[in-house]
């Protein structure tokens, strides 16, 4: 066991390390915890045994390894939370007579970063999978069985006309998601109308509100507007909030679309309000909704078109604006999808 001045040089060096560290003393106790660690751990750790704080099996193995065999190891730590784990890379090294010392790196954001991959690469898939399924399936029928009644090819092809236009619509959402991703950090300099923007976005869906039933109306503020923008985006940005809100507000239904101010943490910022008279979401999917291919009715989504990603998009292009985006819903009530973006 290391005696008081030992004890106080080990307590030093804990202080400066800016992660959190454990020294466990040979008689597995834990002797020193560091700032950092008494914050994750509490502060009645120290001359407690570490079974009592640290009791997942792959880190005791490391830790006893360090002790009794004098053997570095790394195991991972997870910390239970209200609404999500945090996970720690722990790093156990002997201390020679002093015992081990452990250090924890948080490594949570890389493992959703990881997990957030997996989850892209396998929902990519089955988004392209089952129009392909379908295409080969109808290529192999139109080869065989159907290939001299006209009236099976035609309708045929028209499904595959479809499904061949839904991988169109997936890809080309994907590029534009990997392009707003690498210019998220580039804010933009050009000067653009956002009224006008407003007006041409409108005016380009109004035919699909009409064959749909649905009225499309502009309120509050008028032109010119301007404010710091990519022209292009901003305009994506619109039609795909506008679009959803004919979508899915419902036949014979309103959508609004509003123009306001709104202050931003930075500066004053104009606020568009997309507002629909539909059946309103549930509100335990709306922290979602942002998320790629995340759909509250996934079937209903795909009949309409939907490929999961446009609210996605859209999220990264508000960033690259600096701005802000909210969605307010009820059952039954409608929804309201709100960006806030800044005027200077």
């Amino acid at each position: 066991m290391p005696d008081a001045d030992q004890t106080a040089i080990i307590r030093a060096m804990a202080a400066a390390v800016p992660l959190p560290m454990i020294v466990i003393a040979p008689d597995e106790r834990i002797l020193v915890a560091n700032a950092a660690a008494t914050a994750l751990f509490g502060s009645a750790i120290e001359g407690r045994h570490h079974l009592l704080t640290l009791r997942q099996p792959a880190l005791q193995s490391a830790i006893a390894g360090a002790l009794s065999e004098g053997r570095s190891a790394e195991a991972r730590h997870v910390i239970p939370g209200p609404t999500l784990d945090v996970a720690f890379r722990v790093s156990v090294a002997p201390l020679a007579q002093f015992g081990a010392a452990l250090t924890f790196v948080d490594v949570t954001e890389a493992e959703q970063m990881g997990q957030m991959r997996r989850d892209f690469v396998a929902n990519v898939s089955h988004e392209l999978r089952t129009p392909l399924t379908a295409l080969l399936g109808f290529i192999e029928t139109l080869r065989g069985a159907a290939r001299d009644d006209p009236a099976a090819r035609d309708r045929f092809l028209a499904i595959m006309e479809r499904e061949a236009e839904r991988m169109n619509r997936l890809i080309r959402d994907l590029l534009h998601l990997s392009r707003v991703e690498s210019e998220e950090r580039v804010r933009p300099t050009e000067r653009v109308d956002l009224a006008a923007l407003v007006a041409s976005a409108m005016a380009t869906l109004r035919p699909m509100a009409e064959a749909q039933g649905v009225t499309l109306a502009a309120t509050g503020l008028t032109g010119p507007l301007e404010i710091p923008g990519d022209a292009d985006q901003i305009t994506q940005v619109l039609t795909n909030l506008i679009e959803n809100a004919i979508k899915y507000g419902g036949a014979g239904g309103r959508v609004s679309v509003n123009l306001g101010r709104e202050s931003l943490p930075r500066g004053p910022g104009l606020r568009i309000d997309v507002i629909d008279s539909g059946e309103g979401i549930d509100p335990q999917h709306i922290p979602r909704l942002t998320e790629r291919f995340y759909r509250v009715d996934g079937h209903r989504s795909r009949e309409k078109g939907g490929t999961g990603l446009g609210l996605a998009i859209v999220k990264h292009i508000v960033n690259r604006h600096r701005g802000r985006m909210r969605i307010e819903s009820e059952k039954g009530q409608g929804s309201v999808f709100t960006v806030v973006l800044p005027e200077v």
